[in-house]
């Protein structure tokens, strides 16, 4: 058995594919392979399967999706290859080895192709790993989002495996092979530029300088066409190349050099760090030879290039340098570049588009601990030969116990760096600056400032020169600096699991990782993909060698002593978030401190003031200087989240200000729910009276209309069961039993969505209250969910206590719909007479307190028993009493199976004209709505009278919505 994500979605047999179906489902499967051996929660295949809002049922396609999948896979005896998908509370995992999965295998044979010491060993597993590739990656699949961008990187990873095999072929001299190899990419990515430059490169190495020079001339135009840009500095760097003629192999490109190798020295004055061509500057820095600053791919050829030979070298040109006493220099204030980076090549991309074009400014943004400088310092010294006038480097300290450096101690470093005499530093800020923008007006230099904090810190250290690159990283969005100065931002997020795994193993070493595969990706997910917190960790057990990565793991998960494992001597999570949390204004370290006690996953304005005791507006505004902060993430228009580090941070912030928040967030959902109750099914009673002590919030969200009020229930629902476990933990049942019933419109509109764990919840703490009132109106909702979900026995023991707990509450509306409730039950059992006696006693008791939504409901129960017993008449009487009662927009539901009934009733007596007239204004009706469960049964009806094509096409249709496609 093995699992292809590098071209069609598949599953391959001895046997021949498995028949994967529709193309949601290959979607499915890609995401549990991309996450192998890891839970991957609803919320994630919700996003994975649809670009736009999912639909209302989205859980119910997924659980659809799921089980087919899970019996393709017992019925090829997955189980005998160690291949499981299982079911961990609200998420899937698929277990399996790695080795079946071909991106894991493609990965394993790069990982041993860069540790071959032999160029010939190397091409061998390359040109294996590129054969597992049968077409673009996650082919057949219908890929939302988070499939883009797995397959965007996965692709990335291609591209870079096929420059690598082509360096190998350079290597062993096999120039040919390696223009091969790259022409066919080139023409398909025809403006990746490291691709027409390799390509370049490898044609001019095999003597084919002409297509080379023309492939640059393509390329160039393309790219002026296209994107109205220059060449960028790779491309450049190989065009000088080819015109000044070197003859020796590309020896240094993977340093981001073009220099050939064994290039004997020159004798004008010692060595010093030089341009991308890897030529030699004046030793008294005063000149330097052309192209170091690009001038070289503007000479044309002198008369021995027709021939192959070198072109005549252009005069070199001077600086327009102040004399300032001292002598101008290449400068390198870069710290050494990171140890053990991993991943993060998307970024890499970004940061290199971001780069290109005339004094770019590049702003890396993301919290703290997340690897803004690591990505920094690493783009940078990739890209070292891009800036053969050196790299300047100033650590700004904006999130610094230590306090921001002065402006003009930052430029003193520069100038010195750039060789200005120290008695020539001017002493204003603004003299300083202006001198550093004059000496960098003609050079090619590369500025890192690191950890900013504010948009004006940063402005006066920008280079003047075109043809430099400003790199800023900073914890804060800085949009003040995008808006003045076109700063181009590139914002970096946790790391995926498998980098995580390998940051790991880059630190503690392959062999320790591989021997827990299992606990290395639960190590990365409890730290939450930060590269801080990993590093800590990988700190941690290094210096331990006897510890397992499986028991610090299980520290770990212990939530209250999490942050502290992150600790390691002077650095740490909680040290980072300190660091940010000090800059912040009063309201928004209070609203942080508040959100660390959200049972939930997510939040919007109204569920923050909620629990930080304010109003949207006020929270509003908090939100947006925690996510200018990164401390919070705006997952979705009005929808925030936090990094788990962040919450337990938070959490310890304000630990006495708890219970107070969840009370306050809780009674949010309550006001919330019932209004969203309302709006969905108008006109109904109240599930409960409001509980003791209940503080309404200072503003509740309005419903303008039934849709709204469902999508809201439906995209709460997970964030619901939280917080009512959350109640119970915290003794607050009155609150968690409510919670839970409010669902109720969602219960009855999509009964079979595994609701009973979730009601048995609230049945417990009805009974730790032991209130008669509250057991009651659970065991009803209850009750019926099983009766549903076909387990009438269970739903018998229960229902048969309600009544009387009703009446022992006064409760008489809550014993009407339990005899309802009740009812159903034996009608399913056969005890007609039971039932019939039952509903008419609910009936009775809902006229007695005058309420006409109880009334219809139990209409509606007694018209289709009197229909099963085969008295249509009273059937019909008993529908049109629950029409009259209530207006006809008065829930959707009750009336679309109240006209089914109705039309089952007119095909009793014989009238079919008039009864398929009904079911098919029914079946209408519930289409127009969204009920698809309705729609089933009208049409189901309609397909026992007639044949018609279209009745079957729409039933079928219906069918597929529930569980297929969605």
């Amino acid at each position: 058995m093995e699992f292809r994500l590098l071209g069609t979605v598949s599953v391959d047999t001895f046997t021949g594919p498995l028949p994967l179906g529709p193309a949601k489902r290959r979607s499915l499967l890609a995401a549990l392979l991309l996450s192998a051996n890891t839970p991957v929660s609803i919320a994630r295949l919700t996003d994975s399967l649809w670009d736009d809002t999912p639909p209302l049922h989205a859980r119910s396609v997924i659980q659809g999706h799921v089980s087919r999948l899970r019996a393709l896979l017992v019925g090829a005896d997955a189980e005998a290859y160690g291949v499981e998908l299982v079911t961990l509370g609200d998420a899937y995992v698929l277990r399996l080895p790695e080795t079946l999965l071909d991106a894991q295998r493609f990965e394993e044979l790069l990982t041993l192709a860069r540790g071959q010491r032999s160029p010939a060993d190397a091409v061998l597993m390359l040109k294996e790993a590129l054969s597992l590739w049968q077409g673009p990656a996650l082919s057949g699949a219908f890929t939302g989002r988070p499939l883009q961008a797995a397959a965007h990187s996965l692709e990335e990873s291609r591209l870079a495996t096929v420059e690598q095999l082509a360096r190998a072929y350079a290597a062993l001299g096999e120039h040919n092979r390696a223009a091969a190899v790259l022409r066919a990419e080139a023409v398909a990515h025809p403006m990746r530029e490291s691709l027409a430059a390799a390509l370049m490169t490898a044609l001019y190495r095999a003597g084919r300088q002409s297509e080379a020079l023309d492939w640059f001339h393509r390329t160039r135009r393309l790219l002026a066409d296209e994107l109205g840009i220059d060449p960028g500095h790779e491309l450049a760097d190989a065009y000088a190349l080819i015109l000044r003629g070197d003859p020796g192999p590309d020896g240094g490109r993977e340093a981001g050099r073009n220099a050939p190798e064994g290039r004997s020295a020159p004798d004008r004055g010692p060595a010093r760090p030089s341009g991308g061509d890897g030529s030699d500057a004046s030793a008294h820095g005063t000149e330097r030879p052309a192209g170091a600053d690009g001038g070289a791919a503007a000479q044309p050829p002198g008369p021995s290039g027709a021939t192959g030979g070198a072109p005549a070298p252009a005069p070199p040109r001077p600086i327009p340098v102040p004399s300032l006493g001292g002598e101008p220099h290449p400068a390198d204030l870069l710290p050494r570049a990171p140890r053990g980076f991993q991943g993060r090549s998307a970024e890499l991309a970004a940061l290199t588009r971001a780069a290109a074009g005339e004094a770019p400014v590049c702003l890396v943004t993301g919290p703290a601990g997340v690897g803004k400088t690591a990505l920094a310092l690493q783009w940078a010294h990739r890209n070292a030969a891009a800036f053969p006038d050196g790299r300047l480097f100033a650590d700004l300290r904006g999130f610094s116990d230590t306090g921001e450096p002065s402006l003009v101690e930052v430029l003193r470093e520069f100038l010195l760096a750039l060789g200005v005499a120290p008695r020539r530093v001017p002493e204003s800020a603004a003299a300083a600056a202006a001198l550093f923008r004059s000496l960098t007006d003609r050079r090619r230099l590369l500025v890192v400032l690191d950890n900013a904090r504010h948009s004006a810190t940063v402005r006066p250290l920008l280079p003047g020169g075109t043809d430099c690159v400003t790199l800023v990283t900073s914890r804060h969005r800085l949009e003040g600096l995008i808006a003045s100065d076109a700063a181009r931002p590139v914002p970096l997020d946790i790391l995926e699991p498998s980098d995580s795994t390998a940051l790991l193993a880059g630190v503690l070493g392959e062999d320790r990782v591989l021997a827990e595969p299992v606990a290395a990706r639960r190590l990365a997910e409890l730290c939450g993909g930060l590269p801080l917190a990993l590093r800590v960790t990988a700190a941690r057990l290094a210096g331990r060698p006897g510890w397992t990565l499986a028991g610090l793991a299980d520290e770990l998960a212990d939530e209250r002593s999490r942050l502290t494992y992150l600790d390691v001597d002077d650095t740490g999570v909680s040290a980072a978030l300190r660091l940010t949390v000090q800059q912040l204004p009063q309201d928004a370290v209070h609203q942080l401190a508040r959100l660390g006690h959200h049972p939930g996953s997510h939040f919007d304005p109204h569920t923050a003031a909620a629990l930080a005791g304010t109003d949207p507006v006020v929270a509003t505004a908090a939100l947006e200087r925690l996510a200018a902060a990164h401390l919070v993430t705006e997952a979705a228009p009005g929808r925030w989240v936090l990094h788990d580090l962040v919450r337990l941070y938070a959490r310890g912030m304000d630990p006495e200000g708890g219970r107070v928040a969840l009370t306050g967030v809780l009674d949010h959902y309550i006001a919330t729910a019932l209004a969203a109750a309302d709006t969905a099914e108008p006109g109904g009673e109240p599930c409960f009276v409001l509980p003791e002590g209940y503080r309404r919030p200072a503003a509740v969200r309005d419903f303008v209309d039934r849709p709204t009020a469902m999508n809201w229930l439906a995209a709460e629902r997970d964030d619901l069961a939280l917080a009512a476990d959350a109640a119970r933990t915290a003794g607050l049942h009155d609150r968690a039993w409510r919670i839970i019933l409010l669902q109720w419109p969602q219960v009855v509109w999509r009964v079979r969505d595994n609701w009973s764990p979730l009601l048995e919840l609230a049945l417990d703490s009805a009974r730790a209250l032991d209130d008669a009132y509250a057991e009651s109106r659970v065991l009803n909702l209850l009750g019926w969910v099983l009766t549903e979900e076909g387990r009438a026995a269970e739903a018998i023991a229960l229902l048969e206590r309600s009544p009387a707990l009703a009446r022992q509450a006064g409760d008489r509306l809550g014993e009407a719909t339990a005899l309802i409730n009740l009812a159903v039950v034996h009608a399913e059992q056969g005890e007609l007479d039971t039932a019939l006696e039952d509903c008419g006693r609910a009936v009775g008791l809902a006229r007695e307190e005058k309420d006409a939504h109880t009334e219809m409901l139990a209409l509606q129960h007694l018209a289709r028993m009197q229909l099963t017993a085969n008295r249509p008449h009273e059937a019909l009487a008993s529908v049109r009493t629950a029409l009259d009662l209530g207006p006809e927009h008065e829930e959707v539901a009750r009336r679309v199976l109240l006209l089914t009934t109705s039309g089952e009733a007119r095909l009793s007596l014989g009238e079919e004209n008039d009864g398929i007239e009904l079911l098919d204004r029914a079946a209408g009706e519930a289409e127009r709505a969204g009920y698809d469960e309705g729609a089933v049964r009208a049409l189901q009806a309609l397909l026992r009278v007639t044949a018609e094509p279209e009745y079957r096409k729409r039933y079928e249709e219906a069918v597929r919505r529930l569980t297929d496609d969605g």
